[in-house]
């Protein structure tokens, strides 16, 4: 009898131990964590591209390095980088400049004509009687009108390919998918498809002033985000039903407080995964596929982002007082089939450093991130140990 009675408690401790060990055990995850890997600076590097000349007659070419170079601005210059930090373009800026990953075009205050370059600094377009600012979106070239209030895509041999006049100035724009986002001071939110037909139109209100802040759409047009009106500010998302240009409805909306009176940062991150927006005291960010957001407390003002944030890892550059940059790494939450796993949200900071620049530069491409002050860029390899 005694005997059998020892069984069982050996039973029920062998049990317990089993239940123990599936339930209480956790993965361990490997941690990300940067690597140097050069410093460069662009006062002292030459300005003139590594590309060899033979290799600028490719008709390609331009396509081809769009994927392996980064464009940045830093202060009084401008260019384009590749990883191992050779640069295909370095050089003093004169006026105004927006680069795109594959385009740029500098232009004075008041425009006449508008010359587009690609990345091996050729000229590809050149737009005359413009009347207006190049904004360089999703592949495509776009002329937002001197009074802010119309917008006109170009082809590539320069025509005009439709125009669309908007109720009040536009303060915010985005592109994917053969598709516009726009956003206006009146609080209108407006979606367009390739030909510049109208698709959707939707005022959020509810706030004492009903300006759209800043908006921007998923690289397969499904989703849309805004941050709009002051007084209260709120987030909302969209999310697209029926056909592929068809009709959006709005499947999240948060209230973030009083709000800011300037244009916020908002995008799609970590392959489209989440929205990450600024807001008072911080970041938001909402996860599409759990439909949680979640608040991460952050100091200062958001000067710069990486505007990828793949491999669940998310960086960006705060100003502060006195010239102070502070350069922050946030670790997404992971998600298990209950929810979130791992820390607090106010734990999800993984990386603090601190130092002094009048200007800031924050680009990554795949797992190389570059970011800059005063006249240097250095770079960081992405690697989990």
């Amino acid at each position: 009898m005694a005997q059998k009675k020892n069984r069982v408690k050996v039973l029920i401790i062998i049990l317990i131990f089993i239940v123990y060990f599936f339930t209480a055990a956790r993965p361990v995850h490997k941690e990300t964590v940067l690597s140097f890997r050069w410093i460069k600076s662009l006062a002292a590097s030459p300005q003139a591209s590594y590309l060899q000349e033979e290799n600028k007659s490719a008709e390609n070419n331009s396509g081809v390095l769009s994927d392996t170079l980064l464009p940045f601005t830093l202060g009084s210059r401008f260019g384009y980088v590749d990883a191992q930090g050779q640069f295909a373009i370095n050089r003093a800026k004169i006026n105004d400049i927006y680069l795109s990953p594959n385009m740029w075009t500098e232009y004075p205050a008041e425009p006449a004509n508008i010359v587009i370059n690609n990345i091996i600094d050729d000229t590809k377009i050149n737009i005359e009687n413009t009347r207006g600012y190049p904004i360089l979106l999703d592949n495509r070239i776009f002329i937002l009108g001197s009074e802010q209030n119309s917008l006109s895509q170009i082809s590539e041999n320069g025509n005009v390919l439709w125009t669309y006049e908007f109720g009040a100035p536009l303060t915010c724009m985005d592109a994917a998918s053969d598709l516009v986002v726009t956003g206006s001071l009146d609080g209108a939110v407006e979606v367009f498809n390739g030909k510049g037909e109208r698709v959707y139109y939707f005022e959020p209100g509810g706030s004492r002033y009903s300006v759209i802040l800043g908006c921007a759409v998923s690289k397969n047009g499904s989703h849309i985000g805004i941050v709009c009106g002051v007084e209260q500010q709120r987030f909302l998302l969209f999310e697209r039903f029926g056909s592929a240009g068809g009709e959006y409805k709005v499947i999240y909306h948060e209230s973030v407080g009083d709000g800011f009176r300037r244009p916020v940062h908002i995008l799609f991150a970590d392959n489209d995964r989440r929205v990450v927006f600024e807001r008072v005291g911080g970041l938001g960010c909402y996860t599409i596929k759990s439909r949680r957001g979640i608040f991460i407390p952050l100091e200062g003002n958001v000067a710069a982002v990486d505007g990828s944030g793949n491999q669940g890892v998310f960086f960006l550059i705060t100003s502060h007082p006195a010239e102070e940059k502070r350069f922050t790494g946030i670790q997404f939450p992971r998600e298990g089939v209950f929810g979130f796993l791992g820390n607090a949200e106010a734990d999800l900071v993984f990386l603090r450093a601190s130092f002094k620049s009048d200007n800031v530069f924050l680009g990554r491409r795949n797992s190389t991130l570059v970011t800059g002050g005063g006249t240097a860029l250095i770079s960081f390899s992405l690697e989990e140990k």
